[in-house]
């Protein structure tokens, strides 16, 4: 063989031949339309930086961009029958409860963590819609309790992350009775005199709204989320009346009164980190 086969011709096919590129490298803002390049979003907490839009972030990441870098410790929560009804729709509630926890690399809707805000210890539960639109069934419930259970046993407060579309219909009325139990959490937090906070994350709607989302000592919510019950068509077709702009976003009903606060997402920490120095009290030093 030649030095034109052996060296020339790799060479050519080399210069010619078709890059794999990612298709993930760019992303469309949902509200302006404009495109960002991956390693921004990241770096700018899945905030559109032409238009301010609040894009939906995991469970995961609602961990690392809240506590301190590096200080968190997730915990492993108790399981929950898996299929307790034997449900079946377009495909067996089995195999959907498979699809999410690959998608997501969680076990459940919801993520549990321990460590410090601002310095000061926290516990944090991160609800995540991407799996199975972060419907509250039964282990969702157990990740209320056992993170309540471990801020009384921390002496911490307990912050949570909703976004969910309400209670997981696959697993009926077992779904209903995590809203008192998520109650039950609360005023676990409560009784032990530690602060509950709740932040309202894009969408917030059904029986966690009307449960344990609206029950915080403090109620914040993001820029733009979506938080309300029933859908704004709904009630719609029930008052026979055209709803006001901007009616259920979070910046609505900061103006009525229902929540303490929106508060944009790179704020979000040293926000948490301030409240939580003021609520927490009792951990200052007595004066001499």
């Amino acid at each position: 063989m030649s030095w034109l086969t052996e060296f020339v011709r790799p060479k050519i096919r080399t210069l010619f031949a078709k890059r794999e590129v990612p298709d993930n490298l760019w992303h469309q803002c949902p509200s302006c339309q404009q495109m960002i390049f991956h390693r921004d979003l990241l770096s700018g907490m899945k905030v559109c930086g032409h238009c301010g839009h609040h894009m939906r972030g995991s469970a995961l990441e609602r961990l690392s961009w809240t506590f301190d870098e590096g200080s968190f410790n997730r915990i492993e929560l108790r399981k929950a029958v898996a299929d307790p009804l034997k449900f079946r729709d377009t495909k067996r509630y089995n195999d959907r409860l498979k699809e999410a926890r690959e998608k997501t690399h969680l076990d459940d809707a919801i993520a549990v963590a321990h460590g410090t805000i601002g310095g000061r210890k926290a516990v944090v539960a991160a609800m995540e819609f991407d799996f199975i639109g972060g419907s509250m069934g039964a282990a969702v419930g157990n990740g209320l309790v056992d993170a309540a259970r471990l801020a009384v046993l921390q002496d911490a407060p307990l912050i949570v992350f909703t976004a969910s579309g309400g209670a997981r219909m696959q697993e009926g009325a077992i779904s209903l009775m995590q809203m008192p139990r998520s109650i039950i959490a609360t005023r676990l937090v409560k009784d032990a005199g530690l602060p509950y906070i709740v932040v309202l994350t894009d969408p917030t709607t059904g029986g966690v709204t009307a449960s344990f989302a609206m029950l915080g000592d403090i109620q914040i919510a993001e820029p733009g989320a979506l938080i309300g019950f029933a859908g704004a068509r709904v009630i719609e077709q029930t008052v026979r009346e055209k709803l006001p702009e901007g009616f259920q976003r979070a910046e609505y009903l900061l103006d009525h009164g229902i929540i303490d606060m929106v508060v944009k997402r790179a704020d979000m920490r040293a926000t948490l980190a301030r409240i939580v120095g003021l609520l927490c009290v009792r951990d200052l030093p007595a004066a001499a």
